[in-house]
Protein backbone atom coordinates (compact mmCIF):
# COMPACT_ATOMS: atom_id res chain seq x y z
CA UNK A 1 0.00 0.00 0.00
CA UNK A 2 2.94 2.34 1.24
CA UNK A 3 4.73 1.46 -2.55
CA UNK A 4 1.14 2.50 -4.31
CA UNK A 5 0.99 5.82 -2.39
CA UNK A 6 4.73 6.68 -3.52
CA UNK A 7 4.18 5.81 -6.65
CA UNK A 8 1.27 8.09 -6.97
CA UNK A 9 3.19 11.07 -5.40
CA UNK A 10 5.73 10.31 -7.95
CA UNK A 11 3.39 10.37 -10.50
CA UNK A 12 2.02 13.56 -9.71
CA UNK A 13 5.05 15.03 -9.23
CA UNK A 14 6.13 14.72 -12.74
CA UNK A 15 2.78 15.38 -14.08
CA UNK A 16 2.39 18.61 -11.91
CA UNK A 17 6.62 20.04 -12.04
CA UNK A 18 7.91 18.89 -14.88
CA UNK A 19 4.98 21.39 -17.01
CA UNK A 20 5.90 24.25 -14.81
CA UNK A 21 9.81 23.93 -16.04
CA UNK A 22 8.70 24.04 -19.11
CA UNK A 23 6.56 26.51 -19.03
CA UNK A 24 8.68 28.63 -17.49
CA UNK A 25 11.61 27.70 -19.95
CA UNK A 26 8.66 28.99 -22.95
CA UNK A 27 8.15 31.96 -21.36
CA UNK A 28 11.59 32.73 -21.09
CA UNK A 29 12.19 31.39 -25.08
CA UNK A 30 8.90 33.75 -25.72
CA UNK A 31 10.44 36.82 -24.28
CA UNK A 32 13.94 36.52 -26.44
CA UNK A 33 12.07 35.62 -29.62
CA UNK A 34 10.50 38.90 -29.05
CA UNK A 35 13.59 40.40 -29.05
CA UNK A 36 14.84 38.42 -32.44
CA UNK A 37 11.47 39.49 -34.12
CA UNK A 38 12.30 43.38 -32.66
CA UNK A 39 15.96 43.27 -34.26
CA UNK A 40 17.74 43.09 -37.91
CA UNK A 41 20.05 40.68 -38.07
CA UNK A 42 21.72 41.10 -41.49
CA UNK A 43 24.88 38.83 -40.63
CA UNK A 44 21.86 35.62 -39.24
CA UNK A 45 23.36 35.90 -35.39
CA UNK A 46 19.65 34.73 -34.47
CA UNK A 47 19.04 31.93 -37.46
CA UNK A 48 19.41 28.88 -34.32
CA UNK A 49 16.65 31.07 -32.01
CA UNK A 50 13.74 28.76 -33.42
CA UNK A 51 10.61 29.21 -31.28
CA UNK A 52 9.43 25.51 -31.85
CA UNK A 53 12.03 24.42 -29.65
CA UNK A 54 10.66 22.96 -26.10
CA UNK A 55 13.39 25.84 -24.58
CA UNK A 56 16.19 28.60 -26.02
CA UNK A 57 19.12 26.77 -24.18
CA UNK A 58 20.03 24.75 -27.80
CA UNK A 59 20.04 28.41 -29.28
CA UNK A 60 23.24 29.67 -29.78
CA UNK A 61 24.06 33.10 -28.01
CA UNK A 62 22.46 31.65 -25.22
CA UNK A 63 23.52 30.21 -21.96
CA UNK A 64 21.24 28.07 -19.02
CA UNK A 65 21.77 26.49 -15.93
CA UNK A 66 21.18 23.23 -14.82
CA UNK A 67 17.16 24.12 -14.53
CA UNK A 68 16.92 25.13 -18.26
CA UNK A 69 17.13 28.66 -17.12
CA UNK A 70 18.28 31.49 -18.82
CA UNK A 71 21.27 33.23 -17.20
CA UNK A 72 23.66 34.78 -20.20
CA UNK A 73 22.55 36.00 -23.32
CA UNK A 74 25.73 37.33 -25.36
CA UNK A 75 25.00 39.06 -28.47
CA UNK A 76 28.33 41.43 -28.46
CA UNK A 77 29.52 43.02 -31.44
CA UNK A 78 26.99 41.11 -34.00
CA UNK A 79 25.69 44.35 -36.30
CA UNK A 80 21.92 44.28 -34.75
CA UNK A 81 19.93 46.91 -35.19
CA UNK A 82 16.48 47.55 -34.26
CA UNK A 83 15.16 48.35 -30.42
CA UNK A 84 14.82 46.23 -26.80
CA UNK A 85 11.93 44.95 -26.19
CA UNK A 86 9.77 45.16 -22.75
CA UNK A 87 9.77 40.79 -22.56
CA UNK A 88 13.33 41.39 -21.86
CA UNK A 89 12.30 41.55 -17.79
CA UNK A 90 11.01 38.06 -17.77
CA UNK A 91 14.21 36.20 -17.43
CA UNK A 92 14.28 36.10 -13.72
CA UNK A 93 17.32 34.26 -13.52
CA UNK A 94 19.32 36.71 -16.05
CA UNK A 95 22.81 37.39 -14.56
CA UNK A 96 24.45 38.46 -18.39
CA UNK A 97 23.05 40.76 -20.80
CA UNK A 98 25.64 41.51 -23.30
CA UNK A 99 24.06 43.65 -26.44
CA UNK A 100 27.36 45.80 -26.47
CA UNK A 101 28.78 47.39 -30.02
CA UNK A 102 25.88 46.92 -32.07
CA UNK A 103 23.04 49.61 -33.78
CA UNK A 104 20.20 49.43 -31.28
CA UNK A 105 18.17 52.30 -30.77
CA UNK A 106 15.07 53.59 -28.72
CA UNK A 107 15.41 53.59 -25.05
CA UNK A 108 16.21 51.41 -22.33
CA UNK A 109 13.40 49.58 -20.88
CA UNK A 110 12.37 50.26 -17.80
CA UNK A 111 11.02 46.66 -17.28
CA UNK A 112 15.03 45.33 -16.94
CA UNK A 113 14.67 46.51 -13.49
CA UNK A 114 12.65 43.33 -12.91
CA UNK A 115 16.10 41.58 -13.95
CA UNK A 116 16.77 41.25 -9.89
CA UNK A 117 20.07 38.26 -10.76
CA UNK A 118 21.76 40.43 -12.99
CA UNK A 119 25.42 41.21 -12.66
CA UNK A 120 26.51 43.03 -15.87
CA UNK A 121 24.53 44.92 -18.17
CA UNK A 122 26.61 46.33 -21.39
CA UNK A 123 24.58 48.15 -23.96
CA UNK A 124 27.80 50.44 -24.73
CA UNK A 125 28.74 51.47 -28.21
CA UNK A 126 24.92 51.63 -29.60
CA UNK A 127 22.36 54.62 -30.34
CA UNK A 128 20.41 54.22 -27.17
CA UNK A 129 18.20 57.18 -26.60
CA UNK A 130 15.83 59.10 -23.60
CA UNK A 131 16.90 58.62 -19.85
CA UNK A 132 18.83 56.04 -17.61
CA UNK A 133 15.94 54.16 -16.42
CA UNK A 134 15.18 54.61 -12.12
CA UNK A 135 14.45 51.35 -12.29
CA UNK A 136 17.80 50.10 -12.44
CA UNK A 137 18.61 51.02 -9.13
CA UNK A 138 17.04 47.88 -8.54
CA UNK A 139 19.65 45.49 -9.79
CA UNK A 140 21.10 45.36 -5.86
CA UNK A 141 23.66 42.64 -7.38
CA UNK A 142 24.64 44.28 -10.31
CA UNK A 143 28.51 45.24 -10.71
CA UNK A 144 28.77 46.52 -14.05
CA UNK A 145 27.13 48.89 -15.30
CA UNK A 146 28.68 49.92 -18.97
CA UNK A 147 25.89 52.49 -20.64
CA UNK A 148 29.09 54.40 -22.71
CA UNK A 149 29.25 55.74 -25.90
CA UNK A 150 24.95 56.24 -26.70
CA UNK A 151 22.94 59.69 -26.86
CA UNK A 152 21.00 58.96 -23.45
CA UNK A 153 20.01 62.45 -21.83
CA UNK A 154 18.63 63.28 -18.87
CA UNK A 155 19.68 63.05 -14.94
CA UNK A 156 21.88 60.30 -13.28
CA UNK A 157 19.11 58.95 -11.16
CA UNK A 158 19.98 58.80 -7.49
CA UNK A 159 18.22 55.47 -7.34
CA UNK A 160 21.48 54.12 -8.82
CA UNK A 161 24.12 54.86 -5.63
CA UNK A 162 21.65 52.40 -3.88
CA UNK A 163 23.63 49.58 -5.86
CA UNK A 164 26.23 49.10 -2.99
CA UNK A 165 27.48 45.63 -5.72
CA UNK A 166 28.23 47.93 -8.08
CA UNK A 167 32.04 47.36 -9.07
CA UNK A 168 32.56 48.98 -12.76
CA UNK A 169 30.25 52.02 -14.14
CA UNK A 170 30.23 54.22 -17.25
CA UNK A 171 28.32 56.75 -18.16
CA UNK A 172 30.67 58.54 -20.63
CA UNK A 173 30.32 60.01 -23.87
CA UNK A 174 26.79 60.42 -23.68
CA UNK A 175 24.17 63.15 -23.31
CA UNK A 176 23.27 63.33 -19.19
CA UNK A 177 22.64 66.61 -17.56
CA UNK A 178 22.50 67.65 -13.85
CA UNK A 179 24.38 66.87 -10.56
CA UNK A 180 26.35 64.03 -10.68
CA UNK A 181 25.56 61.79 -7.38
CA UNK A 182 28.64 61.02 -4.84
CA UNK A 183 26.95 59.48 -2.14
CA UNK A 184 26.77 55.37 -1.86
CA UNK A 185 28.29 53.75 -4.30
CA UNK A 186 28.99 56.19 -6.51
CA UNK A 187 31.68 57.83 -4.23
CA UNK A 188 34.38 55.49 -5.47
CA UNK A 189 34.27 56.85 -8.84
CA UNK A 190 36.37 59.08 -10.83
CA UNK A 191 35.38 62.00 -13.39
CA UNK A 192 36.19 59.23 -16.20
CA UNK A 193 32.96 57.34 -15.68
CA UNK A 194 31.01 60.54 -16.31
CA UNK A 195 33.78 62.08 -19.32
CA UNK A 196 32.44 63.52 -21.91
CA UNK A 197 28.80 64.82 -20.80
CA UNK A 198 28.44 68.55 -21.24
CA UNK A 199 25.63 69.14 -19.23
CA UNK A 200 27.00 66.98 -15.81
CA UNK A 201 27.90 68.83 -12.43
CA UNK A 202 29.63 68.57 -9.80
CA UNK A 203 32.74 68.09 -7.69
CA UNK A 204 33.50 64.86 -9.56
CA UNK A 205 33.02 66.76 -12.61
CA UNK A 206 35.26 70.03 -11.23
CA UNK A 207 32.27 71.84 -12.68
CA UNK A 208 29.68 73.51 -10.03
CA UNK A 209 25.81 73.41 -10.49
CA UNK A 210 23.75 76.00 -10.98
CA UNK A 211 22.82 77.61 -7.77
CA UNK A 212 25.73 75.73 -5.41
CA UNK A 213 28.35 77.36 -3.79
CA UNK A 214 31.70 77.49 -5.57
CA UNK A 215 33.62 74.82 -4.98
CA UNK A 216 37.10 75.38 -2.37
CA UNK A 217 39.93 76.47 -3.66
CA UNK A 218 43.08 73.49 -3.43
CA UNK A 219 45.31 74.55 -0.39
CA UNK A 220 48.38 76.50 -0.86
CA UNK A 221 51.32 74.59 -2.13
CA UNK A 222 54.37 74.50 0.61
CA UNK A 223 57.89 73.86 -0.69
CA UNK A 224 59.12 71.25 1.23
CA UNK A 225 62.42 73.01 2.05
CA UNK A 226 59.85 75.57 3.89
CA UNK A 227 58.29 72.76 6.37
CA UNK A 228 60.73 72.29 9.55
CA UNK A 229 61.06 69.18 11.87
CA UNK A 230 63.09 68.02 14.43
CA UNK A 231 66.29 66.89 13.46
CA UNK A 232 65.94 68.15 10.17
CA UNK A 233 69.48 69.79 9.82
CA UNK A 234 71.24 66.64 11.52
CA UNK A 235 72.99 63.84 10.33
CA UNK A 236 69.86 61.41 11.29
CA UNK A 237 67.50 63.32 9.59
CA UNK A 238 69.95 63.78 6.64
CA UNK A 239 70.47 59.68 6.11
CA UNK A 240 66.54 59.47 6.88
CA UNK A 241 65.77 61.18 3.98
CA UNK A 242 68.35 59.53 1.51
CA UNK A 243 67.16 55.88 2.75
CA UNK A 244 63.32 57.43 2.26
CA UNK A 245 64.17 58.90 -1.25
CA UNK A 246 65.80 55.62 -2.44
CA UNK A 247 63.32 53.22 -1.44
CA UNK A 248 61.21 55.55 -3.42
CA UNK A 249 63.07 55.39 -6.16
CA UNK A 250 63.50 51.87 -6.11
CA UNK A 251 60.00 50.78 -6.13
CA UNK A 252 59.09 53.95 -8.51
CA UNK A 253 61.99 52.79 -11.08
CA UNK A 254 59.99 49.82 -12.30
CA UNK A 255 56.47 51.87 -12.73
CA UNK A 256 58.31 54.38 -14.74
CA UNK A 257 59.92 51.75 -16.91
CA UNK A 258 56.67 50.00 -17.33
CA UNK A 259 54.92 53.09 -18.17
CA UNK A 260 57.85 54.02 -20.76
CA UNK A 261 57.62 50.82 -22.47
CA UNK A 262 53.44 50.80 -22.68
CA UNK A 263 54.11 54.28 -24.32
CA UNK A 264 56.40 52.78 -27.50
CA UNK A 265 54.11 49.89 -27.42
CA UNK A 266 51.78 50.52 -29.75
CA UNK A 267 48.45 50.64 -27.92
CA UNK A 268 45.84 47.74 -28.28
CA UNK A 269 43.02 47.46 -25.68
CA UNK A 270 41.42 44.08 -26.28
CA UNK A 271 40.13 43.66 -22.58
CA UNK A 272 38.07 45.26 -20.16
CA UNK A 273 38.53 42.80 -17.29
CA UNK A 274 36.04 43.07 -14.19
CA UNK A 275 37.32 41.41 -11.21
CA UNK A 276 35.07 38.51 -10.34
CA UNK A 277 35.52 35.29 -9.46
CA UNK A 278 34.84 34.27 -13.35
CA UNK A 279 36.09 37.12 -15.19
CA UNK A 280 33.60 38.65 -17.90
CA UNK A 281 36.43 39.69 -20.53
CA UNK A 282 35.05 41.83 -23.61
CA UNK A 283 37.53 41.54 -26.23
CA UNK A 284 36.98 44.52 -28.96
CA UNK A 285 38.73 42.04 -32.15
CA UNK A 286 37.88 38.51 -30.57
CA UNK A 287 34.64 36.57 -30.52
CA UNK A 288 33.71 35.33 -27.20
CA UNK A 289 32.52 31.75 -28.17
CA UNK A 290 29.69 29.99 -25.49
CA UNK A 291 30.64 26.77 -24.46
CA UNK A 292 27.27 25.72 -26.30
CA UNK A 293 28.58 27.25 -29.44
CA UNK A 294 32.07 24.77 -29.32
CA UNK A 295 30.09 21.94 -27.83
CA UNK A 296 28.09 21.70 -31.13
CA UNK A 297 30.69 22.42 -33.38
CA UNK A 298 33.38 19.96 -32.13
CA UNK A 299 30.28 17.15 -31.84
CA UNK A 300 31.30 17.75 -27.74
CA UNK A 301 34.68 17.15 -28.55
CA UNK A 302 34.43 14.17 -29.98
CA UNK A 303 37.73 12.09 -30.07
CA UNK A 304 37.14 11.62 -34.34
CA UNK A 305 37.79 15.46 -34.07
CA UNK A 306 41.02 15.86 -32.27
CA UNK A 307 43.79 17.04 -34.50
CA UNK A 308 46.62 17.07 -31.80
CA UNK A 309 47.21 16.99 -28.27
CA UNK A 310 50.44 18.06 -26.09
CA UNK A 311 51.27 19.01 -22.81
CA UNK A 312 48.54 22.28 -23.35
CA UNK A 313 45.67 19.45 -23.77
CA UNK A 314 43.93 18.94 -27.27
CA UNK A 315 43.15 20.40 -30.55
CA UNK A 316 39.92 19.49 -32.22
CA UNK A 317 38.37 20.23 -35.41
CA UNK A 318 34.85 22.18 -35.51
CA UNK A 319 32.53 23.33 -37.61
CA UNK A 320 30.63 26.72 -36.44
CA UNK A 321 26.79 27.13 -37.32
CA UNK A 322 27.57 29.07 -40.62
CA UNK A 323 30.00 26.56 -41.75
CA UNK A 324 33.30 28.10 -41.05
CA UNK A 325 35.77 24.79 -40.20
CA UNK A 326 37.83 25.97 -36.65
CA UNK A 327 40.19 24.70 -34.91
CA UNK A 328 39.42 24.41 -30.96
CA UNK A 329 42.50 24.34 -28.17
CA UNK A 330 41.33 23.00 -24.84
CA UNK A 331 43.51 23.83 -22.15
CA UNK A 332 43.81 21.38 -19.71
CA UNK A 333 41.93 22.37 -16.67
CA UNK A 334 44.15 24.22 -13.99
CA UNK A 335 42.57 25.47 -10.58
CA UNK A 336 45.17 27.53 -9.38
CA UNK A 337 45.00 30.40 -8.11
CA UNK A 338 45.08 33.51 -10.61
CA UNK A 339 44.79 30.93 -13.27
CA UNK A 340 41.68 32.74 -14.52
CA UNK A 341 44.50 35.98 -14.96
CA UNK A 342 46.88 33.86 -16.34
CA UNK A 343 44.17 32.67 -19.03
CA UNK A 344 43.30 36.25 -19.70
CA UNK A 345 46.89 37.49 -20.20
CA UNK A 346 47.92 34.59 -22.67
CA UNK A 347 44.86 35.48 -24.76
CA UNK A 348 46.19 39.11 -24.73
CA UNK A 349 49.37 37.74 -25.72
CA UNK A 350 48.44 35.77 -28.33
CA UNK A 351 45.92 37.80 -30.22
CA UNK A 352 48.41 40.75 -30.05
CA UNK A 353 51.37 38.80 -31.37
CA UNK A 354 52.30 38.72 -35.08
CA UNK A 355 54.78 35.99 -36.42
CA UNK A 356 54.95 34.05 -39.45
CA UNK A 357 53.99 30.75 -38.28
CA UNK A 358 51.42 31.46 -35.92
CA UNK A 359 47.83 31.94 -36.63
CA UNK A 360 45.29 34.90 -35.57
CA UNK A 361 43.90 33.84 -32.85
CA UNK A 362 39.65 34.37 -33.53
CA UNK A 363 38.41 34.12 -30.35
CA UNK A 364 38.21 32.10 -26.97
CA UNK A 365 35.46 30.90 -24.47
CA UNK A 366 36.34 31.03 -20.30
CA UNK A 367 33.85 28.81 -18.30
CA UNK A 368 34.67 28.16 -14.66
CA UNK A 369 35.61 24.89 -15.65
CA UNK A 370 36.92 25.31 -19.41
CA UNK A 371 39.53 27.56 -20.99
CA UNK A 372 38.91 27.42 -24.94
CA UNK A 373 41.18 29.48 -27.61
CA UNK A 374 39.66 29.14 -31.72
CA UNK A 375 41.91 29.47 -34.14
CA UNK A 376 41.21 29.40 -37.93
CA UNK A 377 41.23 25.88 -39.17
CA UNK A 378 44.26 25.00 -41.85
CA UNK A 379 43.45 21.95 -43.84
CA UNK A 380 47.25 21.04 -44.21
CA UNK A 381 47.48 20.29 -40.48
CA UNK A 382 49.65 22.94 -39.83
CA UNK A 383 48.06 24.66 -36.83
CA UNK A 384 49.20 21.84 -34.81
CA UNK A 385 52.61 23.01 -35.11
CA UNK A 386 51.77 26.53 -34.80
CA UNK A 387 49.74 25.53 -31.53
CA UNK A 388 53.08 23.84 -30.27
CA UNK A 389 55.53 26.96 -31.04
CA UNK A 390 52.98 29.47 -29.64
CA UNK A 391 54.96 29.75 -26.02
CA UNK A 392 58.36 29.82 -27.44
CA UNK A 393 56.82 32.27 -29.85
CA UNK A 394 55.24 34.18 -26.92
CA UNK A 395 58.38 34.67 -25.03
CA UNK A 396 60.18 36.22 -28.63
CA UNK A 397 57.36 39.07 -28.46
Amino acid sequence: MEREIAASVLVWLVLVVHPFTRISANMEGDALHSLRANLQDPNSVLQSWDPTLVNPCTWFHVTCNNENSVIRVDLGNAALSGQLVPQLGQLKNLQYLELYSNNITGQIPTDLGNLTSLVSLDLYLNGFTGPIPDTLGKLTKLRFLRLNNNSLSGIIPMSLTNITALQVLDLSNNRLTGPVPDNGSFSLFTPISFANNLGLCGPVTGKPCPGSPPFSPPPPFVPPSTVSSPGANSPTGAIAGGVAAGAALLFAAPAIGFAWWRRRKPQEHFFDVPAEEDPEVHLGQLKRFSLRELQVATDSFSNKNILGRGGFGKVYKGRLADGTLVAVKRLKEERTPGGELQFQTEVEMISMAVHRNLLRLRGFCMTPTERLLVYPYMANGSCCVVFKRTSTIRTST
